[in-house]
């Protein structure tokens, strides 16, 4: 199931399509062609290619036809097959626009992010493809009110790629009222949800302090998410108890298993059962001297003096 990082991102991406060209030309210093509009087209590209290819974006720039493709991909983590499917997405999205293609790469780990900037080899002849990859240091800190509010998409992403470091405050405020005038009141929840998320802890202390004790998730986007994640880990908590649970069990019987021969050897030497006191007596000092020297005693004792080494639990 993807994460609720992952959508997140994706959703700022989608909401805001010429984002992706922003980013490319002021983060990462790609030129671009000349463009009037920029628009979201269909990320699945089998029309192409014939497989299932599906980009998390695909994003469109258009100055009467078409002049680019990004596609937008968000990586959390490692997966070598992207490094197949990713030229695939590039040279299918060609195909398809008959207009340049680049793909664009938003990684929030930034040791994730130096992997992934690499040429990928397509064999042989030096033809290779390089991803434009985009992590956290890379992306825009946004602190101005003014540019927050006319690009509020850039200013959460700011908060979720800054938020916890020592900018934290500054960023989340400048989101946090960008969000604030938003007219679509899903939008506007969500963005709220994800600056505040991305906090580190003396910047929530800092947003707490202005009323926001104690905040639960406002947007049906992020509750769908954070709750489904709370029930995978209740579920992950679940299966990992009735795994201790089988083990504690497992281990219960093998300390029977190795109980049971040494209470029939007390027994044949006492001719009689042994008590529930005595029982009690020998599980502790099964655990604590080890079933060796538990045997030891039974063997090395008198039955007169078995008794006693059962009531007492001192050593012969």
């Amino acid at each position: 199931m993807p994460s609720l990082l992952h959508e997140a991102l994706v959703e700022l991406f989608r909401n805001r399509p010429v984002l992706a060209a922003e980013l490319l030309a002021e983060a990462l210093a790609v030129p671009l062609p000349r463009f009037t509009e920029a628009r979201i087209e269909s990320a699945n590209l089998v029309d192409v290619i014939p497989r299932e290819l599906r980009a998390d974006l695909l994003v469109l720039l258009l100055d009467e036809r078409p002049v680019l493709v990004i596609i937008v991909e968000i990586q959390l983590q490692w997966d070598p097959d992207k490094l197949f499917a990713w030229p695939a997405y590039v040279a299918g999205a060609r195909a398809r626009y008959r207009c340049p293609a680049c793909l664009l790469v938003v990684v929030p780990d930034a040791m994730l992010a130096a992997r992934l900037a690499k040429p990928i080899a397509m064999g042989p002849g030096h033809s290779s493809i390089v991803p434009l990859v985009l992590g956290p240091a890379g992306v825009p800190i946004v602190t101005d009110i003014q540019e927050a509010a006319e690009r509020p998409e850039l200013a959460v992403l700011s908060a979720m790629a800054h938020g916890r470091t020592e900018t934290g405050l500054e960023v989340a405020v400048a989101a946090l009222v960008a969000s604030a005038g938003i007219e679509d009141d899903e939008r506007k929840t969500l963005y709220a949800d994800l600056v505040l998320f991305s906090l580190n802890e003396a910047a929530r202390r800092a947003i707490e302090a202005l009323g926001m004790r104690n905040y639960e998730y406002q947007s049906e986007f992020a509750r769908k998410y954070f709750f489904e994640g709370r029930k995978e880990g209740r579920d992950e908590g679940r299966k990992e108890g009735r795994d201790e649970g089988r083990k504690e069990g497992r281990d219960e019987g093998r300390k029977e298993g190795q109980l049971e021969p040494l209470v029939h050897m007390f027994e044949r030497r006492l001719a009689r059962p042994l008590t529930p006191e005595e029982r009690a007596t020998l599980v502790e000092r099964v655990r604590d001297q080890g079933v060796e020297r538990v045997a030891d005693a039974v063997l090395d004792l008198t039955p007169e003096q078995l008794p006693a080494w059962l009531a007492t639990g001192n050593d012969r």
